[in-house]
């Protein structure tokens, strides 16, 4: 084995320290601690401690509180607790567990002696990083990041001896095997570890970068191996430590002990489990024993996204309708360009690659629309380039203030003082059409587009996609409206706004999605090549799109293709819609703490600039339910749950739900630990307080002047105040409505989505409609516990009960 191979090797496993971190205009809420996910929870939590001195657990102070708000059942604390040896009572050991934050809390980690070398590494991340957001970049950014130190760090005063960094190597794993020449080939990855944990911000940035491949890596591409290279010669020039010190080494032995803070968080978790368990096994009976409610007016299709709960219930209650989940992209993989877009983007999970390229673009018909937006759009950019000219240039900022006189004073006063009104006049003034009214996305497929990408999708493709969105939703029955509903946030002056649109869409807004899959099946040929494969869709359906403002609960219809056989059915649907709006707005309201009118308050919020927390986004999140809506639909799920529609009975291969567990369950489990981590730690997993971000390079924020990348959530999404949580710091509960017998099938075939219940990142419970919808949970190993509903308590481990693969699997 070479001597770059093992270097490339090492790095490559030290890397798994630290989570991918995404450029704040594609925020994506992930599982910090991905790459431990091979580990129990515990285990995984441990190591974070000793890497980034992080709490991988709610304070005792947390848990108090939950316990006085009977979040926690007493019995079924003191169950868990005796499972594991705990015989003192509840209050005692939440003094022994509040002894132990205080003696951390006193704990002195002492001076950094890698500070110096994160100071010098952190400016030229920044230079060199940026993504158009400084005036002057980096010179040679485009030969790299290492090639571009070599050429320009001769220049830095900071740096001991810089001009010797142009006689490097002009391989950076040749300049990381000279710095590692004196250290032994069995610490470098130790080494590595110590050095890409240092800034995790930073170094999560570049490995997204790295493995993503977009536009920026292109243009100006960098690697770990280049940062390392950088790193350990700057490290070397200042005569800090390669080497990590003796007492940061890990333990070769694995943990077995559950700490006490964990036994706590179980008992939490299946507190609030047992009764969405207990309420969907309720449903699964009753469903049993009801009829066909017969053709609903219009069908309505959601991101499972916790926000999309709240407006469903609302909607469900004006009138004969149905809402159904399913991931937010609609299983379109695309990249997608707006036409106003000047880049594309990824508009799908980070776990699925884009298979499609997909362009808005004008249609016939619509000219003067067309040229309305364009004489607007035109204007308004060439306004705002003068502006952001005038601002950013020190001799005529001044004058630019002086000169714009009253009306920019006025402009900026109305903006902080009456954002509301302000809001609501400039709406009024951009009376330009929206793309969406005279564009459409070209889905068909173009063979002579010249891309990385084709353009568009074959008539397979679009039968596939349509059929697997009704497949996985179990619809036997289409209404006359049926509805994909993309979703997307409005705020103001936010730099991780993209963490509050769809995450299925990779921090995009989900609209361009649901027009996409709109487009799809309303084509007539993939209409009768759906219903020869047995989906009956009568003549009257039409699909349209929408986008649903998860700010303020409003709802686009994309209704421009919709016929005037329809215009009633539109009418009453977007009367509805209204009435809908209304209610889940005045629930957000009041989440939020604003009281009166919900869509004045939560429209103000979202054009507020000086707004820190516009709405709680995903904020509460801790179940996913897998099943018919009719699971769910009686129950108030207070925006806490994950909801994809799926029918077993018209899934006979499990292969719908086997795509769900692979694909929606893991994601919503990134989302989940990305919540739960922020809130036990923002130190170390989130980005700390809005009020005191520093956004750089347009890529994510300090707090302070300088530093690492603060890249997880902002104390707004998570804290009700400091010290009090508004999300409650729980790992998922997953619930299927399937037999357990399939779901055992799947695991078994599935080894690293069983590890991840294995080691207790999420946990999961069946509700097996063929065994008298009896409840399972799963209890490792491929291995069930019956569930008592009465109790909402299972049954000792000891009894678990094993559920085998069918004889012919």
């Amino acid at each position: 084995m070479s001597t770059n191979t093992t270097i490339e090797d090492s790095i490559d496993h030290a890397a798994t320290a630290v989570g991918a971190a995404w450029p704040l205009p594609s925020f994506v809420t992930a599982n910090p601690l991905a790459g431990f996910e091979d580990r129990p929870f515990h285990e995984a939590a441990a190591e974070a401690e000793r890497l980034f001195g992080s709490d991988g657990y709610p304070s005792a102070e947390v848990f108090q509180a939950a316990f006085d708000e009977g979040l926690i059942e007493r019995e079924l604390l003191e169950t868990e607790l005796a499972d594991y040896g705990y015989d003192a009572s509840p209050e005692a050991l939440l003094e022994q567990l509040a002894a132990a934050d205080a003696d951390a809390e006193t704990t002195d980690s002492g001076d950094d002696p890698q500070q110096p070398v994160d100071h010098l590494l952190t400016k030229w991340l920044a230079a060199f990083l940026d993504q158009g957001h400084t005036e002057w970049s980096m010179p040679n950014r485009e030969d790299g990041f290492y090639n571009a130190f070599r050429a320009v760090a001769r220049h830095d005063g900071e740096i001991p001896d810089s001009r010797t960094i142009a006689d490097l190597p002009e391989d950076p794993i040749a300049a990381i095997q000279e710095v590692l020449a004196e250290h032994h080939i069995g610490d470098w990855s130790a080494i590595f570890e110590y050095h890409l944990t240092a800034l995790p911000g930073w170094t999560g940035l570049i490995k997204q970068q790295a493995d993503g491949g977009d536009a920026w890596q292109s243009a100006y591409p960098i690697s770990l191996a280049d940062y390392l290279a950088v790193r350990l010669v700057v490290a070397d020039l200042l005569d800090a430590p390669i080497e990590p010190p003796a007492e940061w080494a890990a333990s070769d032995e694995p943990s077995d002990g559950v700490p006490l803070a964990e036994i706590w968080l179980t008992a939490w978790e299946r507190s609030y489990r047992g009764e969405l368990v207990e309420a969907v096994a309720e449903a699964s009976q009753s469903q049993a024993d009801s009829g066909d409610d017969g053709r609903p007016d219009a069908q309505l299709v959601f991101c499972i996204d916790t926000r999309s709960e709240i407006i469903r219930r609302h909607i469900e209650s004006t009138g004969n309708y149905e809402t159904h989940g399913y991931a937010g992209f609609f299983g379109v993989p695309m990249r997608y360009e707006g036409y106003d877009s000047e880049v594309s983007v990824d508009a799908c999970p980070p776990i699925v690659d884009a298979q499609h390229r997909i362009t808005d673009r004008p249609t016939a018909g619509h000219d003067s629309k067309h040229d309305a937006h364009d004489r607007w759009h035109d204007a308004l950019g060439m306004g705002k380039d003068v502006v952001k000219a005038l601002k950013s240039n020190a001799a005529t900022a001044f004058s630019f203030v002086e000169s714009a006189g009253a009306g920019y004073g006025a402009a900026l006063a109305a903006k902080t003082l009456v954002p509301d009104r302000f809001a609501a006049a400039k709406d009024a003034a951009d009376s330009a059409p929206h793309a969406h009214e005279f564009c459409e996305p070209s889905v068909d497929y173009n063979p002579d587009g010249v891309h990385e990408l084709r353009e568009g999708l074959t008539h397979e493709e679009k039968v596939e996609y349509a059929e697997t969105a009704f497949e996985f939703m179990g619809w036997e029955q289409f209404a006359r409206l049926v509805v994909f509903t993309g979703h997307a946030s409005e705020t103001s002056n936010n730099p991780f706004d993209a963490s509050l649109d769809c995450g299925a869409c990779a921090g995009n807004p989900g609209g361009p999605s649901a027009r996409v899959l709109a487009a799809i099946c309303n084509d007539e040929d993939v209409k009768d090549a759906l219903r020869a494969h047995g989906h009956d869709i009568p003549e009257d359906t039409v699909f349209l799109a929408a986008e649903h403002n998860t700010t303020t609960d409003e709802i686009t219809l994309y209704d421009s293709a919709v016929p005037e056989s329809h215009a009633d059915d539109l009418d009453g649907l977007q009367a509805d819609l209204e009435t809908a709006r209304a209610g889940a707005a005045t629930e957000r309201a009041d989440s939020l703490g604003a009281g009166g009118d919900g869509v004045a308050a939560t429209d103000r919020r979202a054009a507020d600039w000086a707004e820190t927390r516009p709405e709680w986004g995903l904020a509460g999140n801790a179940g996913f339910v897998v099943g018919p809506r009719d699971l769910t639909a009686d129950y108030d799920l207070d925006g806490r749950a994950f909801l994809h529609s799926y029918d077993w009975a018209t899934d006979p291969d499990g292969e719908a739900l086997e795509a769900i567990m692979a694909g929606p369950m893991v994601v919503t489990q990134w989302i989940n630990n990305q919540y739960y981590f922020a809130t036990v730690d923002t130190a170390a997993f989130g980005s700390g307080s809005k009020v005191t971000h520093n956004p750089v390079g347009n890529v994510g924020v300090y707090q302070g002047n300088g530093g690492d990348l603060m890249t997880g959530l902002p104390l707004q999404s998570v804290m009700a105040a400091d010290g009090q949580p508004h999300h409650q710091p729980l790992r998922l509960s997953t619930v299927i409505h399937a037999p357990v017998e399939r779901v055992t099938e799947i695991l078994t075939d599935n080894e690293n989505v069983a590890e991840l219940l294995d080691n207790g990142w999420l946990s999961l419970t069946v509700v097996d409609p063929t065994q008298d919808h009896s409840a399972f949970h799963y209890a490792g190993d491929l291995e069930w516990t019956a569930v008592d509903a009465d109790e909402r308590i299972t049954e000792p481990i000891a009894t678990t009960t094993r559920v085998a693969p069918t004889a012919d699997d």
